[in-house]
């Protein structure tokens, strides 16, 4: 696997980058001499790609990311960054869709209607929506500082490629923007197999990974 080290910036939002610095850097719950977000990090390299047009040629072929987030497109999906407030019957109706996912229950965060979402300064948040404007997936993610990363990732378990989309457009907009090196989606290890080759279908790929904090 490759190596990588990220940095993280205190002055997109001093105290959500500390706390998230901390979580990713303690021991992991079932390897203590292992940091918690270190091995088998599942990381795009947007820098690899001068345009979006190379990214969907990387990912591109038969029942790989880029031709099942064009079936989402034909079918009249689109990505948009979202007020999740305006969304707040929305998200919980996805969040709660299935009981289980990755093999195992959905938590209280999931399944507890959220009332109202904070926005914090740092993150960016995109929903998919269908013909007719339901939501049917969304996400959010963070800026660290050289990387962002995905918080939350979820959607109707359905064979229209709406999750596909959504990722194929984040990663898309970053690599236009270029203010991010990497996007991050949790590591490889404890992924299902079926969640590991989602993740490599949209050009992820496991690292080894090391941390910085920066003002």
């Amino acid at each position: 696997m490759p190596r990588v080290r990220l940095q993280f910036q205190t002055h997109l939002n001093p105290a959500e980058v500390r706390a998230t610095y901390l979580s990713f850097t303690k021991p992991h719950p079932r390897f203590p001499l292992v940091r918690h977000k270190a091995i088998g990090v599942a990381l795009v390299n947007l820098r690899q790609f001068d345009s979006p047009e190379r990214y969907l040629a990387e990912i591109g072929g038969k029942n790989r990311g880029a031709s099942l987030a064009q079936r989402a497109r034909k079918r009249g999906y689109t990505v948009a960054q979202i007020d999740r407030n305006a969304y707040v019957d929305e998200i919980h109706a996805i969040n709660t869709s299935l009981t289980e996912r990755q093999g195992r229950p959905m938590s209280a965060a999931y399944t507890s209607r959220t009332q109202h979402f904070d926005q914090l300064p740092n993150y960016r948040y995109y929903g998919v929506l269908a013909p007719g404007g339901k939501l049917v997936a969304y996400a959010n993610m963070g800026y660290y500082g050289d990387f962002a990363a995905l918080a939350q990732l979820m959607g109707y378990r359905n064979n229209d490629g709406a999750m596909h989309l959504l990722l194929v457009d984040l990663v898309s907009s970053l690599i236009t923007e270029k203010r991010a090196r990497f996007l991050m989606y949790d590591t490889f290890f404890g992924a299902s197999a079926g969640m590991q080759a989602f993740k490599r279908m949209l050009g992820f790929q496991p690292h080894y990974v090391s941390y910085e904090l920066l003002d």
